[in-house]
């Protein structure tokens, strides 16, 4: 997937920007031809995928499929065909993780519980508390 320049879509009445593109082959004719589908995604706050704006396909054929010879012809390919420009790879955000250490504290208090048939003895009470 690709970032691309932003690109206003019409959406339900609404102005959407399209900020990510996706393609992939979905027909080859091995020395003739290729045909790709196409998504195009607006981009959440957070940086992840939104929704799909438009799709579609588009074939390549001939001198354009003749000079194919990696994926980045591909990805020119769809863009030049959509008009789009290309800003860079797509990375998905990776979400930070806090990890929050539980706080223990132990506290000893001592008891003396005397009574008939028994001795003195004591007592400890642990407390453990969670950082909100």
């Amino acid at each position: 997937m690709k970032l691309i320049e932003e690109v206003s879509i019409w959406d339900k009445g609404v102005t959407r920007k399209a900020l990510i593109l996706d393609t992939y082959v979905i027909n080859l004719v091995l020395n003739q031809s290729a045909t790709f589908y196409y998504a195009l995604y607006s981009q959440t706050e957070d940086g992840l995928q939104g929704d799909m704006l438009a799709s579609g396909n588009l074939s390549m054929t001939g001198e354009d499929y003749l000079n194919w010879t990696s994926d980045d012809g591909v990805w020119h390919f769809v863009a030049d065909s959509l008009n789009l420009v290309i800003k860079g790879d797509y990375v998905v955000p990776v979400a930070e993780v806090v990890v929050e250490t539980p706080i223990v504290a132990t506290v000893a208090e001592t008891t003396t519980v005397e009574g008939i048939y028994s001795e003195p003895t004591t007592a400890e009470e642990v407390i453990t508390e969670t950082p909100e």
